[in-house]
């Protein structure tokens, strides 16, 4: 399969948005760690800023960035979400709540608790009808993501936006899911021939291929986090040169993706 990068949206740790990410991604610019910058998106009309979550907050505000960097209209763009989690914050409220004797779970917090809740809200933001999928599959969720983004691009031969994104959980569950900082990424891809992007990625399935690590930089409470395995893709795009990026997916197959500046046939 062969998917072109058009834009990129970006939000971590020292790492917010694209502009002030990619010198850092490319090795030109120190990282220095700061809070994950989550502002809420101005995409999202007041009534659902009011309803809406950290999870789709955060997931919509690296969408928005790639959106209006790519020069495309959010109702022509068909989406895939990976989370590996969710909202933790929201599964823990809703755990809290039926352990206690009410019982009672809030409306509002039983629809932000499905995984597919970032989707719903960008589809009310953007107007748009077409295909969205929600994907999840633990540490291994951006790649089954990548493969679902990518086989639609081929297959449909329109625009689609991938969206990676997971937060911390809070106390207790922490625990059993220690995530510790926030982060997203979205990237907007377009078919082979139709839209040729700045990158070209070229994606198969390959058993052979080693994982590649994390870039040096990033910090340990960052590897945590599901969504980030992408940096290494994010890597290439802002080194814009040809690389091969091999991502964990199953236990006998990696995601290999060979990037190469679409200049380059």
């Amino acid at each position: 399969m062969q998917v072109f990068v058009q834009t990129v949206g970006i939000a971590g740790p020292g790492l917010d948005g694209w502009e002030a990410s990619s010198p850092i991604l490319a090795g030109r610019t120190e990282h220095r760690m700061a809070p994950t910058v989550c502002r809420i998106p101005d995409i999202l009309s007041a009534a659902e800023r009011r309803r809406s979550n950290g999870a789709a907050r955060l997931a919509i505000m690296a969408a928005q960035e790639a959106l209006r960097a790519g020069g495309l209209n959010g109702d022509s763009i068909a989406t895939v979400f990976a989370s590996s989690d969710g909202d933790g914050d929201i599964t823990q409220h809703i755990c809290e709540s039926l352990a206690d004797a009410a019982r009672e779970v809030s409306p509002t917090s039983f629809h932000n608790s499905v995984n597919n809740a970032p989707a719903g809200y960008w589809s009310i933001a953007t107007k748009s009808h077409l295909a969205s999928t929600s994907v999840c599959a633990y540490d291994m969720s951006f790649a089954a993501g990548l493969l679902e983004a990518a086989c639609y691009a081929t297959v449909e031969r329109q625009p689609v936006m991938l969206i990676a994104s997971d937060l911390p959980f809070p106390f207790p569950l922490h625990r059993i899911r220690p995530v510790e900082q926030s982060f997203a990424a979205a990237f907007l891809l377009t078919p082979a021939a139709e839209r040729p992007g700045p990158m070209r990625w070229q994606i198969s399935l390959d058993p052979r291929h080693t994982a590649t690590p994390f870039p040096s930089w990033v910090p340990d409470s960052l590897r945590s986090n599901a969504a980030a395995r992408c940096l290494p893709l994010l890597t290439a795009v802002a080194k814009n040169h040809a690389e091969t990026v091999a991502l964990e997916y199953t236990e006998s197959s990696r995601v290999v993706v060979l990037c190469e500046p679409a200049g380059e046939a």
